[in-house]
């Protein structure tokens, strides 16, 4: 039996939801939107992979960032372990950490801004290559 005047958490759950929007409205400098993470763009993976620790969506746009990254570099990898194909980039050994490597893309982005309408994982192999191109074996690319 709940005393009287007692909430119940299913009942307290709308108030706190409520507290959120009311909070996250009030941050009208907030950097980051829902739509930022549809990443169309390589703008939008910019946005994303340099949000400031201050923004509301910060955790989640760093997470996104690094899972996109890493996905393209994983399928990058899978499809150049073929016994005939080879990789369009060739990082160093031992290679940056993935934040560095993300950090130096964001810089190499932010200074080719006629790429900023591209698909970002096309700009993140345009960076790759030009970062690190593989040597050529016996003359052949």
């Amino acid at each position: 039996m709940r005393r009287p005047g007692a909430r119940s958490i299913a009942g307290a759950i709308p108030l706190v939801v409520c507290a959120a929007i009311v909070t996250l409205a009030g941050r009208a400098s907030a950097v980051l939107t829902r739509d930022d993470f549809t990443v169309k763009t390589t703008s939008d993976l910019v946005d994303l992979c340099s949000a400031p620790e201050s923004d509301p969506m910060y955790l989640a746009a760093i997470g996104f960032c690094h899972g996109y990254v890493v996905g393209a570099w994983h399928f990058h990898q899978a499809l150049a372990a073929g016994p005939h194909e080879k990789p369009l980039a060739c990082p160093p050994d031992p290679p940056p950490s993935r934040t560095e490597a993300i950090k130096l893309y964001v810089g190499w982005a932010q200074q080719h801004p006629e790429y900023a309408n591209e698909l970002p994982v096309e700009t993140m192999f345009k960076f790759f290559i030009e970062k690190w191109p593989c040597p050529h074996k016996g003359g052949k690319p």
